[in-house]
């Protein structure tokens, strides 16, 4: 127990584990009370009863595994455009000075700006079908992925790109170099990507959809059936928990060494602190 306090300390799996049940019952059980003692009115929060019998709803009336794939289908074909132009251009911004300074002027303030606001452009451009909400998934994830190649491939060290030279390399082989060396780090971050596009797909969905998990939530809203609202809402994360968790396994799977020297830096850590606190002692 004395070390919950320690700073840095390590956590056994188990108490992980039991964190994030006490964590979640805490959430429950705020719930609970919040509704038998009727503080929030029922259309602002409904019982949790009500919700569970929702979720039979959404899966037997509404289709609820066929509106989070077709949501899962539009962030997918998004995020493989975003990463079919993203990356071969972020390896080039960080390969050429002259590209990224003509490049970041545009795609750093477009990172600080609300997607929200090209909303309606977006419909004007594309109108209301499934283009428009692909491009919009797009424009929301792909200045992100942009920023995060450009830094992974800024952390190649020099020292390899200078021995390929060496070795005769070509530069299309030192910029596929570059490239192999950066997607670890780079892959890692698709996993926050497809938060992103979880969360603007909803957005997206409202907007002429007849499938989808936003539209099955807002269609739920508009008939006032809050219990169908939140229980979309629940299905929604879990949703998007699960593919996280998928893109996680993906990553140590092939990426096993990242895990390793993550470990390994973790415990040389431990090791200097303990050397220091016992020279300290001395």
């Amino acid at each position: 127990m004395s070390n919950l306090f320690k700073i840095r300390a390590e956590i056994s799996p188990r108490m992980r584990l039991a964190l994030a049940f006490l964590s979640w019952g805490l959430i429950v059980a705020a719930w609970v009370v919040l509704t038998h003692w009727d503080i929030l009115p029922p259309f602002a929060l409904p019982r949790p009863a009500g919700v569970i019998q929702a979720f039979g709803r959404l899966w037997v009336d509404y289709n609820l595994l066929g509106n989070v794939l077709q949501s899962w289908w539009r962030i997918a074909q998004a995020f493989f455009w975003c990463a079919c132009i993203a990356i071969p251009l972020g390896v080039l911004m960080a390969s050429f000075p002259w590209l990224h300074h003509l490049v970041n002027p545009v795609a750093a303030p477009m990172r600080s700006m609300p997607i929200t606001a090209f909303l309606p452009a977006f419909i004007a451009l594309f109108g209301m079908e499934e283009t428009m909400k692909v491009a919009f998934l797009w424009f929301g994830m792909f200045f992100y992925l942009l920023a995060v190649v450009v830094e992974e491939a800024d952390r190649v060290d020099d020292s390899l790109v200078e021995t390929a030279y060496t070795l005769g390399a070509k530069r299309h082989q030192v910029l596929w170099l570059i490239f192999r060396a950066s997607f670890p780090g780079i892959f890692g971050s698709f996993r926050i990507l497809y938060d992103i596009g979880w969360t603007y797909v909803i957005l997206a969905e409202m907007v002429n959809a007849r499938r989808g998990v936003g539209y099955m939530v807002e269609a739920a809203r508009k008939v006032l059936d809050f219990e169908r609202v939140y229980a979309g809402i629940i299905a929604i994360g879990f949703a998007a928990f699960l593919f996280r968790y998928l893109l996680t396994f993906l990553e140590r799977r092939l990426f096993p060494w990242r895990q390793v020297t993550r470990t390994a830096t973790e415990h040389l850590a431990a090791v200097g602190a303990g050397a220091t606190a016992k020279g300290s002692r001395q």
